[in-house]
């Protein structure tokens, strides 16, 4: 064991062993420092005075069954007449005494609440927990096969208490910061304080709290208000709908914004290759997730490349293509009456007619629709002589290859980044291709979010899991993320 293992093992112990005062005020202030009362929004220190003395109430509002709460423990604890032991008194169903500050933070981290008695040397835990989760609905924009299901959904505490759920720790901060005034909405930040960097963390905190409009309603609108290039075709945060992908980011030492409203969560800061990767990576095995990552990868340079190398190539370098393949290509047009590089930009526009109609349609009708209308109109399309068969399936398999994309946000970029390179290889064939990859690639890196370099740990390189094209088996991933420079760099 290392040194400042041995260091981090020895202060949890202790903070773990101590013993229970039977001074009230030293038993609450201490939970209370602990659990950040008043920052952590949702966490309640409530004292209450029956006739039998004095007692005090200390839990998460968004984990316990209020409703239990005000009839089974505040209840009987204003209208008992005698003296007799706290588990005597409630009506819960469980409920167990605790002798030292590690169980009680335990019960609280668990979401039960704890119960404390002046002149009393012990607590107790009653379990009343009401974590809020969706049992049916799944996630629709970022599907997996294994791991959980569970999407997050429009109501705030609905949301926190599934972080709650998935982080059950005191580390945990849920902190509000209002935005707007007509009406002020709170914004949500989550993080855990042991881990997160203050910097960062303040550097959010204050282009929030820079926001002068009206209103923010959501999470979506509020991105556009607090990201460094409002302009830029690259998201500078993480946009995500499932519960156990941002706790995994949390527990990293990134932050999660939340907001009312809105079914889903912003992470900051960011990396390019987060978006490349699915929140299904961390379930399946080494072989598998990394297979899925390679296929990914090709899919993403399919899209991006593959129509605008057949532009470049075909009017401008005909000569790095075998003959026969050449003669077949000429054959395939020689009745069609438009330039290579429009025939195209003409298909290429028609697909993404199709494939925002197909997600503007009614559900049950969008896959029908946009299935049949691909095929109606590349068959039709081919039989006018308006375009040639082999641009049909180029097109075909640079629009199907965007769908590989793991983040809605990243495939638009590379949508519009395609048509870019589209014409950029109409101009100068390869050579302009190049030159507009170069400036693609230069602007990417000249990118930040919040601080951090949006290539990291690629460029500039720094300690981390590597955990960037190809992941490590889980076992032997170590570090956290050194660009973000958290806390507590070693996961072990």
């Amino acid at each position: 064991m290392f040194p400042w293992q041995k260091q981090k093992t020895e202060a949890i112990e202790k903070r773990e062993n101590r013993k229970i005062s039977k001074n009230l005020k030293d038993n609450i202030a201490y939970l209370e420092e602990q659990y950040s009362y008043g920052l952590n929004y949702d966490f309640e220190s409530k004292s209450v005075h029956g006739p039998t003395g004095k007692y005090h109430l200390l839990f998460y509002s968004t984990t316990v069954n209020t409703q239990q709460l005000s009839n089974h423990i505040v209840a009987p604890l204003l209208e008992v007449k005698k003296d007799i032991p706290i588990n005597q008194i409630l009506s819960v169903p469980s409920i167990t005494p605790i002798k030292n500050m590690g169980e009680a933070e335990k019960g609280l981290n668990e979401g039960s609440v704890i119960i404390f008695k002046e002149g009393l040397a012990e607590g107790f835990e009653a379990k009343i927990q009401d974590f809020k989760h969706r049992a049916v609905e799944k996630a629709e924009n970022e599907k997996t096969v294994k791991g959980p299901k569970e999407s997050f959904t429009e109501s705030l505490p609905t949301n926190v208490s599934m972080f709650r759920k998935k982080i059950p720790s005191k580390d945990l901060i849920v902190e509000n910061i209002n935005v707007g005034m007509r009406p002020a909405m709170p914004v949500t930040l989550i993080y855990e304080r042991d881990l997160v960097n203050d910097e960062v963390l303040e550097n959010i905190k204050q282009r929030i709290k820079n926001i002068t409009v009206d209103n923010i309603r959501n999470v979506e609108i509020l991105e556009q208000f607090i990201e460094e290039r409002p302009s830029s075709l690259f998201p500078s945060m993480l946009y995500t709908e499932r519960p156990d992908n941002a706790s995994n980011f949390v527990s990293d030492g990134y932050i999660a914004i939340i907001m009312d409203n809105s079914s889903s969560c912003l992470i900051a800061p960011i990396t390019i290759w987060s978006f490349f990767h699915s929140p299904e990576d961390r379930y399946l095995r080494w072989a598998f997730a990394n297979f899925s990552r390679l296929i990914r990868a090709i899919a993403y340079f399919i899209t991006l490349f593959v129509s605008a190398s057949y532009v470049a190539v075909t009017n401008y370098h005909s000569q790095l293509m075998p003959i026969d393949l050449l003669l077949a290509i000429a054959s395939s047009r020689e009745r069609v009456p438009l330039p290579i590089a429009f025939e195209i930009l003409l298909m290429e526009v028609a697909f993404e007619l199709i494939r925002e109609a197909g997600v503007r349609i009614p559900s049950p009708l969008g896959p029908t629709i946009g299935i049949v209308g691909a095929l109606i109109l590349g068959q039709a399309a081919v039989e006018a002589n308006l375009v040639s068969p082999i641009v049909v399936i180029i097109v075909a398999l640079s629009g199907l290859s965007s769908f590989a994309a793991a983040n809605y946000s990243i495939n638009h970029t590379l949508r519009i980044s395609r048509f870019l390179f589209i014409a950029a290889a109409s101009v100068y064939g390869l050579l302009s291709l190049l030159g507009a990859i170069l400036l693609w690639v230069a602007y990417v890196v000249s990118i930040s979010s919040f601080g951090v370099s949006y290539f990291s740990p690629a460029t500039p390189s720094t300690k981390s899991t590597h955990d960037t094209f190809f992941r490590k088996i889980l076992k032997n991933e170590r570090w956290r993320p050194g660009f973000l420079n958290p806390k507590d760099w070693d996961k072990y």
